[in-house]
């Protein structure tokens, strides 16, 4: 018998190419099983195989459990520690007490659960050995065939017996693929699966479009180009910022290609998902409004402590510059990392007119001066009491008509303010459309005015980093608070484009214009 097992697992790990210990334990499982059976299935068996001789011997175990264990369940497999020293073994919890049992003989019941077990176990090692192979591509292309579709996605052939899965949420929406499809996909991640690990694949991920513009790109490899960043709406839309670093190269015309070929390439593979190809710039107010292409920026207010920018637009483009269900900016934001609040160019420079006549009534209440001082702090870029307070001097001494002794009683005034307004706690409270919002409660309301957002307004310009620094509001609260203060800019958005029948056309001119320059 001893014999008829080695003979089983040296040919089984010669046909199947799997480690002969893959066997043993398969054969071990197995004739546990069987023991189990002749037995009484409520016994925990563990089986031993000599990998030298075959031979094999076979133990009946109890676990080890603590006398206060709310997890014994039966005596058939567990033993309370009490009892284990009481038998004179000397374990711990945690341990088994093994008793030696009469094995089952390896026969024709035995040799059948062998058979499963063994090939369970053979899938689960050819797997685990072919998945091996791809783990140093992960974050890299691979291209498989379509093999079939299902609810829990697409199943690649990747070839070689290897298989990798794109998930369903990391498909391209509305996709229409077939079996026998050739098919591209970024290596996401290896998730392990009680099956054996599993190779997940991604579509939607904006790594996946860098790695097709670098596959398209030859000078990116060569590093003479580098992509600085990239946002996508999958099967929409997407935005990739280049930059060069060779002079006089053209890194937009290098992506695009000769008469767009190599910009086609990659979205023809992305379900015809339109791709901006964007010029980055040190100058993050130029990349901003270079990253809002197509839509033309007339005016930026940059709130440098916020993160975030006014963006002021023609009135008959704004609907445009938004995009659609605001994917422009949404876009734009997420290439830039900063908030974009896109407006009419009246409508911003009404509302810069409104915030600096609110720092210049402060200035004027706080300070003690007339209004045409505080109008020169305002127009000098002053914005707070704490810059009048502690910004350098010299930079008082740059302001025409300023001298030290000035510079030093303003510095002294705002001080003062800032000390009496910490004693009175008379800090700003938040507005009441910031409490009434859905979602909102008053002591949250009070915590985000402590950290100057006292507007629905002022919320819907955070990004969910910024918010998520705020005492106890996680990502997902976060982002749900943001979405909620943005709802008037998108019904806004819908306002415009009801009453302007032209919004459409120009866009749809636009992008005409633009996809031929791209060409």
């Amino acid at each position: 018998m001893s014999k008829e097992i080695l003979y089983v697992v040296d040919a089984l790990s010669n046909e199947k190419n799997v480690a002969p210990n893959v066997i043993f334990e398969a054969i071990e499982i197995a004739l546990a099983t069987a023991t189990r059976k002749r037995h009484g299935m409520e016994m925990d068996v563990r089986v031993e195989i000599d990998r030298t001789t075959g031979e094999y011997n076979s133990f009946r175990r109890w676990e080890v459990l603590d006398d206060e264990d709310p997890e014994f369940e039966s005596p058939h497999n567990q033993i309370l520690y009490s009892y284990a020293k009481a038998k004179g073994s000397d374990l711990n919890v945690g341990d088994f007490i093994e008793e030696p049992i009469e094995a089952a003989k390896f026969g024709r019941i035995a040799a059948q659960t062998a058979k499963q077990v063994i090939v369970q176990k053979i899938r689960q090692a050819e797997r685990e050995r072919v998945v091996e192979n791809f783990r140093d591509r992960l974050g890299q292309l691979i291209l498989g065939t379509v093999k079939r579709t299902d609810r829990r996605g697409i199943v690649l052939d990747l070839g070689d017996n290897a298989e990798a899965l794109i998930p369903r949420d990391q498909m391209i929406p509305r996709e229409h693929v077939r079996v026998g499809d050739r098919m591209r996909g970024l290596l996401k991640e290896i998730r392990e699966d009680p099956r054996g690990p599993q190779m997940i694949v991604s579509r939607t991920a904006n790594e996946f479009l860098i790695e097709l513009v670098k596959l398209e790109t030859p000078e990116i490899g060569q590093e003479m180009i580098e992509i600085k960043g990239c946002a996508r709406d999958p099967g929409s839309r997407a935005k990739i910022a280049v930059h060069s670093l060779i002079q006089n190269l053209d890194p937009i015309g290098a992506c695009v290609g000769m008469r767009g070929s190599r910009i086609q390439t990659v979205t023809n593979e992305l379900n015809n998902e339109r791709v901006d190809i964007i010029l980055w710039d040190e100058d993050v107010a130029l990349f901003i409004i270079k990253s809002m292409q197509p839509a033309e920026v007339l005016s930026l207010v940059v709130d440098e402590d916020k993160k975030s920018m006014d963006i002021g637009v023609e009135e008959g483009k704004l609907s445009q510059a938004i995009g659609k269900g605001g994917q422009n900016v949404r876009l734009a934001s997420e290439l830039t990392g900063w908030t974009l609040n896109v407006m009419s160019e009246e409508d911003a420079e009404e509302k810069n007119m409104a915030e600096s006549q609110h720092i210049i009534e402060l200035f004027s209440e706080q300070l003690d001066v007339d209004e045409e001082i505080s109008s020169i702090l305002v127009e000098e870029g002053f914005s707070s009491l704490d810059e009048v307070a502690y910004v350098p001097i010299e930079e008082f001494l740059k302001i025409e008509d300023f001298d030290e002794e000035i510079a030093e009683e303003l510095r002294s005034r705002a001080r003062d303010a800032l000390l009496a307004l910490a004693i009175s706690g008379d800090e700003e409270k938040p507005a009441q459309d910031l409490l009434e919002m859905e979602g909102m409660n008053d002591a949250l309301a009070n915590t985000l005015a402590s950290k100057g957002i006292y507007t629905m307004e002022d919320l819907a310009e955070q990004s969910v980093d910024e918010l998520t620094e705020v005492e106890d509001i996680d990502d997902e609260q976060a982002a749900a608070l943001i979405m909620t203060a943005r709802k008037p800019w998108f019904a806004e958005e819908t306002a415009t484009e009801e009453t302007s029948p032209t919004a459409d056309s120009e866009t749809a001119d636009s992008e005409k214009k633009e996809t031929a320059s791209n060409a």
